[in-house]
């Protein structure tokens, strides 16, 4: 499989993904945050509306901290 064939197919895999709590699918920024900021580990993730409620903060907050990790060159976030 090519380089940018397997990151694509990657990609597509973050699409199969669920909310544990809502069931609303995910985004693959919202696999990422949840691994970041829960389990690097985790095979289950939750929404940024429900990481929002589980943190106490507020969606944009999150948001923020999305643009920052990627800012700052996480590569949990480099899809």
């Amino acid at each position: 499989m090519q380089k940018g064939a397997a990151a694509k197919a990657a990609a597509k895999l973050m699409t199969d993904f669920k909310c544990m709590k809502c069931l609303r699918p995910l985004t693959y920024d919202e696999v990422a945050l949840h691994r970041k900021m829960v389990n690097r580990g985790a095979r289950e993730f939750m929404c940024i509306t429900c990481l929002a409620e589980y943190f106490k903060v507020s969606e944009d907050a999150l948001r923020e901290r999305i643009d920052y990790f990627k800012k700052t060159g996480c590569t949990l976030f480099m899809m």
